[in-house]
């Protein structure tokens, strides 16, 4: 890997061809974990950056720790709005008053097990929310472009252990990955209804697509019921962590490559280019990795990790395996991943265990990293 240098992110505003330079963008889950790093990196690109959320649902979480560790303002002045998707004319005032150029829709009730507790919450937010976005987004004069996302959850998985293409059936056993099918075929049919690519700049100048990415680990993240904050939150309490499926396996990534991916489809987006208005995967470049590899692993780079592996028959229903094919993203965006598993992994360590032992925040020194890793790879978004 490269040595990352201090003029780094002062290149970082050529990349993705300059596009978000000068641009309006409006985040929504700006406090939660891919959020806040999507929130970050588009600062960096030169973008004027608002966010709308709920308050962070946990202390510490990487929203705050941004704010408090950086001189520069990430958003614009009262750019930090508190709210929720379901609040329509709450959105229509902020739409209208920040005019922005492109949304990135990440906000979502965004777990498993949660869903299962409050199916009501969990369909409302995600399907209903969504929408609001889309009609508000749709009647702005200024919104050019919406990057909806969504997740690797929401194909009719039957634990063949097949790796999923945008083609294949959408489902899902639980009501979290139900509810992303949902917002999927909701976007579908809006995209066809109302943001039709064949009356494009006829009647109306909006590009819409979904992004469905696998499970993303980073610096950061203490939401609740997820593999590694559990593993975080146990270690930092002297305890140790149980694991409820050991064997399961996912296709873990860095959240700056699936980032990349949604900035990279922006890009299109904004560009006019309505080819790449659809569903689009974003995964890691190699075989997916099991909850117990993923573990061994992280206490290597901090041995005061301490786990069992106590499987429970009674919890809820989890899918075993999940893959996805990301050759739509690879062939036709020019997109790749830039980390492997076992790097992203390693990095992610690192960061936690900086920020616990040195009060050490390495978000901005891991995106360096991946920027000049990028570079070095020549991927279409880097190249300035």
């Amino acid at each position: 890997m490269s040595k990352p240098t201090s003029s780094s992110l002062q290149n970082s505003v050529g990349l993705f061809g300059n596009t978000y330079f000068g641009k309006k963008v409006l985040v929504t889950g700006h406090t939660g974990f891919k959020g806040s790093w999507l929130s970050f990196w588009l600062n960096r690109l030169g973008a004027k950056v608002w966010g709308y959320s709920l308050n962070p649902q946990s202390k510490p979480n990487h929203w705050d720790i941004l704010k408090n560790s950086f001189n520069d303002s990430i958003l614009e002045k009262d750019g930090d709005i508190r709210g929720d998707i379901r609040n329509l004319p709450h959105l229509q005032k902020v739409f209208s008053e920040v005019k922005p150029d492109i949304v990135f829709h990440l906000a979502a009730q965004a777990l498993v097990l949660p869903a299962y507790e409050d199916p009501i919450e969990t369909y409302s937010s995600n399907l209903m929310g969504t929408l609001n976005i889309y009609e508000v987004a749709r009647k702005s004069d200024s919104c050019k472009a919406i990057v909806s996302i969504t997740s690797d959850k929401v194909y009719q998985n039957d634990e063949l252990n097949k790796a999923f293409t945008e083609k294949d059936t959408l489902g899902g056993y639980d009501p979290y990955s139900s509810s992303k099918a949902c917002v999927e075929i909701m976007s579908t049919s809006y995209r066809n209804s109302f943001l039709n690519i064949e009356q494009y700049k006829l009647k109306h100048n909006i590009l819409l697509a979904t992004a469905r990415a696998g499970n993303v680990i980073g610096g950061g993240d203490w939401a609740a019921q997820r593999l590694i904050p559990d593993i975080i939150r146990a270690t930092t309490n002297s305890e140790k962590v149980s694991l409820r499926s050991p064997s399961s396996t996912r296709p873990w990534q860095h959240v700056l490559d699936p980032i990349s991916g949604y900035l990279q489809l922006g890009q299109k987006l904004l560009s006019e280019q309505s080819e790449y208005s659809g569903s689009w995967n974003f995964g890691p470049k190699e075989y997916n990795w099991s909850v117990l590899d993923v573990i061994k692993l992280l206490k290597l780079g901090w041995p005061k990790i301490e786990y069992s592996t106590e499987v429970n028959p009674k919890l809820f229903h989890e899918a075993k395996t999940l893959s996805l094919n990301c050759e739509k993203a690879h062939s036709l965006l020019g997109w790749k991943p830039i980390w492997n598993t076992k790097y992203s992994i390693e990095k992610t360590i690192a960061w936690y265990s900086d920020f616990y032992s040195e009060k050490k925040v390495n978000t901005e020194k891991d995106l360096q990293q991946f920027i000049l890793d990028a570079q070095e790879q020549r991927v279409e978004w880097a190249v300035t």
